[in-house]
């Protein structure tokens, strides 16, 4: 592990891997290196411009590269489903699920089925279209991975439950309200849900003899679009001087900030449930990562498992408790 970069990545041959939020920053970025090594990579994108303008890039770095846009929108569970069931008709299996895409920061706002936009986004639509694309995962030769892409500030957000469900969710699932709402804790909530939700499928895969891996990583602090954008919400503020001063001075390139997600997602040897990221915790080469206690709690875990199912009607039948 120590100095693994890019070139270090296996051959990738005959595998088919779908990166969602590919159109730009790390996902784009995981997808190329991907397809650099042989893969044929689906970009799930929400805008279908910036989408296919990806793809038309990726082919230039990459001559001869296997890539196509799909279009996704996670903040919209018709979409995921929607999603599912085109990539099922186009390929027989499925080899790589990257959950890559998500926002960070926002205001408080409400996906299309009204859900807190953070957690909806980050956390149930990734929740979703991982369990509509199991069977296409499990149809896979042996060695299928699953890979949810979280953050080190996840310790911003610890999830706690209610008679209703995991708090700050929305809907019907808890007291998500814009009353209190604050946007980094909820951010670091949605993350927290990203290693809950691993740490979970980890388990029942294991449980029901599974060849699929369910890993996780984080980037550290990579200069990201996620970064910039929630820098800019902020306005002319200290805060959002900080960013552009750690972007320009801290911030690993876009780059190396992939390579825990690509160390994940190819390495030979990742472990159920492992948590990567850079050596250094905010840059290096990838390592495995601290993680918050509480992103290893078996009732956690459990207890947002069963709420995820209720919340996006998604259910993984084939990997019961």
């Amino acid at each position: 592990m120590p100095g693994w970069k890019a070139v270090n990545i296996p051959a990738q041959s005959g595998r088919t891997a779908v990166v969602t939020g590919a159109n730009s920053g790390i996902g784009y970025v995981t997808a190329r290196e991907l397809a650099r090594r042989g893969a044929s990579v689906v970009l799930a994108c929400r805008s279908a411009a910036r989408g296919r303008a990806a793809v038309v890039r990726l082919r230039a770095e990459v001559p001869g590269a296997q890539a196509q846009f799909m279009p996704l929108d996670l903040a919209d569970l018709s979409s995921v489903r929607e999603f599912a069931a085109a990539y099922a008709q186009r390929h027989a299996s499925l080899d790589l699920l990257v959950n890559n895409a998500g926002v960070m920061a926002l205001p408080y706002g409400r996906t299309a089925d009204g859900f807190e936009t953070q957690f909806g986004v980050n956390h149930l639509g990734h929740f979703a279209l991982t369990g509509l694309l199991l069977p296409s995962l499990r149809a896979a030769a042996a060695g299928a991975r699953i890979v949810n892409v979280s953050s080190g500030f996840h310790v911003l957000g610890r999830i706690t439950f209610g008679e209703d469900g995991p708090a700050g969710t929305g809907g019907h699932g808890g007291p998500g309200s814009e009353h209190g709402y604050r946007r980094w804790a909820a951010y670091g909530r949605s993350k927290t849900a990203n290693l809950l939700f691993t740490h979970e499928l980890a388990r029942r895969l294991t449980a029901a003899g599974s060849t699929i891996t369910a890993a996780a990583a984080h980037p550290g602090y990579a200069s990201s679009n996620l970064h910039a954008g929630a820098a800019a919400l902020e306005g002319p503020t200290l805060v959002s001087r900080l960013a552009a001063l750690g972007d320009a001075v801290v911030a690993q390139p876009t780059a190396a900030g992939a390579l825990p997600t690509l160390y994940a997602a190819t390495a030979p040897g990742v472990r159920q449930d492992a948590f990567i990221g850079p050596r250094l915790g905010w840059r290096g080469a990838p390592a495995p990562s601290w993680r918050a206690g509480w992103t290893l709690d078996d009732t956690a875990g459990e207890r947002l498992w069963a709420a995820s199912e209720e919340l996006t009607g998604v259910s993984y039948a084939c990997l019961p408790r």
